[in-house]
């Protein structure tokens, strides 16, 4: 069963892809947030710029939404350089590689998203493009088989996964700049908030961006949806400014609670807590319990409430934590209990 929620960190739509791009920074300096990590890549710019040299491979992991994308952009802007983007599923064959290899400029940027997804023959292919920048292209098969050596210009690949165990060794160890997005914390929620809602021109108070920060799951994709929503709210049951109370109003009737949990986080919980007695149990026992699949539970449920601490995960199974037991007002665990209050 595929559900639509205003807490997932996937672009729903093309028309919300756009409306991404226009609230994205375009400079490094614009760039809020993963302080430790825009250090790190501003020292690495500046040395390839010094160097006159294309900057190393580079490799960003995490989560979904955290602005891996955004970054890559960033860094081919910084070098006034093209950014040639494709996907691993959308790699299959060595051949689908081939064209985007050759026709790169020197000093071209290739973003490759989910690239852990691409197929294996054509990882093997990268090898050489990355190493030494030729590609090896093989014609005719059996004994009339022979391998064509064609040299290609100097290019950075930047690579983007939320899955980053996936990758194998060979190509993880192929980037030289390997960086880690974590979620972010309220405060800088809030002041990405705060900077959409000045280029939407919309008027936002510093309690109201706060509360919406508070409730965007560290990150800024859903906190600029939540936006969004609450600025449609507030257009038509206000005067178009954001108080508090327009965000808190706005946020109870699109179903995200204080924590940030959905019905389907919450759904989640309630499963593990009254239907196995708060665990240990698998997660396709959950998956079956939810008519959900599996995979959308890993990816898209899983990750904030480990980071939360409302879940934990251990050899036996997913358990629920004391501290959801505590703050989600689980009173008590049987099958015809209800385990959550209201929610205000």
């Amino acid at each position: 069963m595929s559900r639509e929620r205003i807490v997932s960190a996937d672009n729903s739509t093309p028309e919300e892809e756009g409306f991404s791009w226009a609230l994205r920074p375009k400079r490094l300096s614009e760039y809020v947030g993963q302080r430790h990590l825009v250090e790190k890549l501003e020292v690495a710019m500046q040395a390839s710029k010094q160097r006159d040299e294309p900057l190393e491979h580079v490799l960003f992991y995490g989560p979904p939404g955290l602005g891996k994308t955004t970054l890559s952009h960033i860094i081919a802007g910084e070098f006034k350089s093209r950014l040639i983007t494709s996907s691993g599923p959308a790699l299959e064959r060595p051949g689908d590689l081939l064209g985007i290899l050759t026709s790169l400029e020197k000093g071209d940027f290739l973003f490759i998203d989910e690239i852990h997804r691409m197929g294996k023959a054509v990882e093997e292919y990268l090898y050489p493009a990355i190493e030494d920048f030729v590609v090896n292209f093989t014609v005719d098969k059996g004994n009339f088989a022979k391998i064509i050596n064609i040299p290609i210009k100097p290019f950075t690949l930047i690579g983007a996964t939320t899955r980053a165990g996936m990758l194998s060794d060979p190509l993880r160890n192929r980037f030289g700049l390997s960086y880690h997005l974590d979620f972010y914390p309220p405060e800088d929620l809030q002041t990405i908030i705060q900077r959409s809602a000045r280029i939407l021109n919309v008027p936002i108070d510093d309690d109201a961006s706060l509360e919406i920060g508070r409730r965007s799951r560290g990150t800024p994709r859903i906190a600029n949806r939540l936006l969004r929503r609450v600025r449609d709210f507030a257009e038509v049951r206000s005067d178009g400014k954001i108080n508090l109370a327009i965000a808190k109003e706005s946020l109870k009737i699109e179903g995200v609670d204080e924590f940030g949990l959905d019905k389907l986080d919450r759904e989640f919980i309630r499963i593990i807590a009254e239907f196995y007695n708060c665990g240990p149990v698998g997660i396709e026992a959950i998956a079956a319990t939810l008519n959900e699949v599996s995979e959308t539970l890993v990816d898209m449920v899983e990750p904030y409430l480990l980071k939360i601490g409302f879940i934990l995960r251990t050899k036996k199974g997913r358990m629920v934590s004391q501290k959801a037991i505590t703050q989600l007002d689980i009173k008590k665990i049987g099958k015809d209990t209800n385990l959550f209050e209201e929610q205000e």
